[in-house]
């Protein structure tokens, strides 16, 4: 018996220094030598030298002047990378795409060709009738519950807001907890169907949404308030819009500018992808330059171009760019956005 234990105790100690520190030190010395920018999780420097980022993850730009990544299920974290298993038959998933594409689709044909829907979108929801019907948001807050309650538990100022409307509105929150009797102390979550119902008849072609003011003192503050325009009505109201104009003609999206990798961090984007944010970055930046957009767009195009590439040289797959690594490329060329 110890002479069985003697030898597995000389095997440990003879191990134990190979694979836990020459074997991991030998790779360590490699790595640093032979690929040092890989090693040490590729990172990439900004203008000012700082570390921006990592060419191997995905991160949110949220400028115009920016190409935009793939959506993220994981909101571009590192350590919660995951798809976001949603079915085909999820609403959900159409949802999230829908929400991408209210502000993005442009029109394919007719006498609006090339131009965008957002503003027809704006101004169908302020006629507030779906179907024949008036409110609008009483109208998706009833079809879809559960989008209701995402909006109030998405950002805190919104459960502030309903919270607050609950204070202004105690006999209809006094009635909720009759019918609702195993709910007796309920959150701003649970009241979000009764506040969308009341909201929507109380401003009819509204929506709450988050608005900024600028003080006396040159502070910027931000509120929830009701309006009839903006990135939250293009989005959240582009499906019910389509249902509606189902034969309006709109120019097909690559797929990638829509839908989540299954990472969540896809630090890539399609060369399609990429020329379909074209438009609106070489006007953004023309604007920021003040110089002619043709010009701009000519030149962004060809940084584009220097940028994509794709597996085995070329010789397999669809051309990607990196999205970072493109962005720094503008950055480098027209310095800091406005």
């Amino acid at each position: 018996m110890s002479r069985y234990f003697s030898k597995s105790f000389l095997l440990f100690l003879f191990v134990i220094p190979i694979v836990c520190i020459i074997y991991p030190a030998v790779l360590w010395a490699i790595g640093q030598v032979f690929f040092p920018f890989q090693a040490n999780g590729s990172i990439v420097n900004g203008p000012d030298g700082k570390p921006v980022g990592s060419v191997l993850i995905a991160q949110p730009f949220t400028k115009d002047e920016y190409f935009q990544p793939r959506p993220s299920a994981a909101s571009y974290d590192a350590s919660a990378s995951a798809p976001s298993n949603l079915s085909a038959s999820n609403y959900a998933l159409r949802d999230r795409v829908a929400r991408s594409l209210g502000p993005i689709v442009v029109y394919s044909d007719g006498p609006k060709k090339g131009q965008q829907v957002a503003p027809d979108i704006e101004a169908w929801f302020q006629q507030d009738k779906f179907g024949g019907q008036p409110h609008i948001v009483a109208q998706w807050d009833d079809a879809h519950n559960e989008l209701a309650q995402g909006w109030v538990s998405a950002d805190p100022t919104h459960a502030a807001y309903v919270d607050d409307w609950t204070r202004k509105h105690p006999n209809e929150v006094s009635k909720w907890k009759k019918d609702n009797p195993g709910t007796p102390d309920p959150k701003a979550a649970d009241l979000a169907v009764l506040f969308f119902e009341t909201f929507s008849k109380d401003n009819p072609g509204k929506f709450p949404s988050a608005v900024s003011h600028q003080g006396a003192d040159g502070k910027t503050t931000t509120a929830i308030e009701p309006v009839n325009q903006g990135s939250d009505i293009q989005s959240i109201f582009f499906d019910m819009w389509r249902q509606e104009h189902a034969d309006a003609p709109l120019q097909d999206v690559p797929a990638d500018l829509v839908m989540a990798s299954g990472s969540g961090l896809d630090p890539h984007i399609s060369l399609q992808n990429a020329e379909y944010q074209l438009g609106r970055i070489s006007q953004k930046w023309a604007s920021d330059t003040k110089r002619d957009p043709k010009q701009v767009r000519s030149e962004i195009e060809q940084m584009v171009e220097a940028n994509a590439w794709a597996p085995f040289g070329g010789l397999a797959g669809e051309k990607f760019v990196n999205v970072l690594q493109l962005n720094l490329t503008l950055r480098n060329k027209y310095g800091q956005p406005q």
